[in-house]
């Protein structure tokens, strides 16, 4: 079978002989209905486990809106203009409402930024600020000892409103819900103590039961309080497919059943060889986010298998820290190591890495020299065919193959 993955602004075509072959993952086929605003305008006048957010606030009070930063797809301008109108309906003075990107330890964005994802209309009619780890406002610990530091003018709102999109995150289960305040409006210390869970084996992609992380971020979201969410699903294209609206649990978690029949990808078996890309520019622009199809794949390999990721990574390892982390290790186990010792965040995707090395050769094939590809513990190669063709020679003629085109999106399960 012929197929062809995205690779910065081009792809890399891949020949994988039929007798190998055991799934190409893609997206799968979903009824639709409504979409873009049309979409969050339903959600919103169906909101689950909580009454329409225009009978939840009244006239007078203070509202705080957390929403995505620029590193997120989440379509602020296309959801805050529905969601103003149900405030604008119960009588709450647009002066009243502040809205927050939630930067958690991004950096701050400028106003053409913060314009652009709003939008102008939105922009010019209340009041948009970056959250601020220097700002505030301790309001609690959850009993797993994370303290609940909010950005204050989140903390001081009498009503809260969290907005976000929803799809896999590789230790928090999925992304969206409660995340929006931690660590979105969080503070440095407050984050680092949620996220060094992420080596905990129930802290992983899809799980939300028995995930101690996701448990964590819910139950700071409830000490802080939030009255309502709209989170939104979207398609391999960013249009908004599916909204939910309500209950900060109740509703994450039905967007997130939504999710799973779209992206959740059955497979009969695991793979001796899975070959996995971002899908091409921007995803694959460096390494620190070429790492989400990574993560994704290591559900799909056996145990010595080998995962094939193909990215750009043309602008390189990406992230400073996440660099110095690979710098400093003396092997990649190390790595895991440290981040139990010593969370950092940007050094917890280098130990990501480090725990799927621990089950699984990788091989990289990117635009990085090679002894940068080495240095990162990973193996180097000039293209997806000849890594695959060394791959096939290693496991022999009955090794099977799983390609995923999209791996930041779809998650592998086997069975049920």
């Amino acid at each position: 079978m012929e197929l062809e993955l995205g690779f910065g602004a081009g792809v890399q075509k891949l020949t994988v002989p039929d007798r190998n072959l055991l799934d190409v993952l893609t997206q799968n086929d979903v009824s639709v209905g409504l979409t873009g605003e049309a979409e969050v305008r339903r959600a919103l006048a169906s909101p689950i486990g909580t009454p329409r957010l225009r009978d939840i606030v009244k006239k007078g009070e203070t509202v705080a809106i957390v929403t995505s930063d620029v590193t997120r797809p989440m379509p602020s301008a296309v959801v805050l203009p529905a969601v103003l109108e149900e405030l604008d309906a119960a009588g709450v003075d647009r002066r009243d409402i502040t809205v927050v990107f939630g930067l958690g330890s991004h950096r701050h964005q400028t106003e053409a930024e913060m314009r652009r994802l709003v939008g102008d209309a939105v922009f010019d009619s209340v009041r948009c600020v970056d959250s601020d780890v220097d700002d505030c406002v301790h309001m609690g610990d959850t009993s797993f000892g994370t303290p609940v530091d909010i950005f204050r003018p989140v903390a001081e709102a009498k009503r809260r409103i969290l907005l976000g999109n929803i799809e896999y995150h590789y230790f928090a289960g999925y992304s969206g819900g409660a995340k929006a305040l931690m660590p979105g409006v969080s503070t440095r210390a407050a984050i680092q103590a949620n996220h060094s869970r992420m080596v905990e084996e129930t802290s992983r992609a899809g799980n939300l039961d028995t995930n101690a992380l996701r448990a964590d971020i819910e139950e700071a979201g409830r000490i802080c309080g939030a009255d309502f969410i709209l989170n939104v699903v979207l398609s391999e294209h960013k249009e908004i497919i599916r909204a939910v609206a309500g209950d900060m649990v109740a509703a994450h978690r039905a967007g997130c059943a939504f999710l799973d029949t779209l992206y959740l990808k059955r497979i009969p078996a695991r793979a001796d060889i899975v070959v996995t890309s971002q899908g091409g520019a921007p995803k694959d622009l460096n390494l620190y986010q070429t790492q989400k199809a990574l993560d994704n794949a290591k559900h799909a390999v056996k145990k010595g298998g080998t995962i094939i990721v193909v990215g750009s990574c043309r602008e390189g390892i990406g992230e400073r820290v996440f660099e110095e982390w690979i710098a400093a290790a003396p092997n990649a186990h190390s790595m895991i190591d440290r981040v139990k010792r010593d969370f950092e965040l940007g050094g917890h995707k280098a130990a990501a890495i480090a725990m799927v090395l621990e089950n699984a050769d990788i091989v990289l094939v990117s635009e990085m020299p090679e002894e940068t590809v080495r240095a990162a513990f990973l193996t180097p190669a000039r293209s997806a065919q000849e890594a695959l063709d060394a791959a096939l020679q290693k496991y022999g003629e009955d090794a099977t193959v799983i390609v995923m085109p999209h791996g930041g999106s779809t998650l592998p399960t086997v069975g049920r």
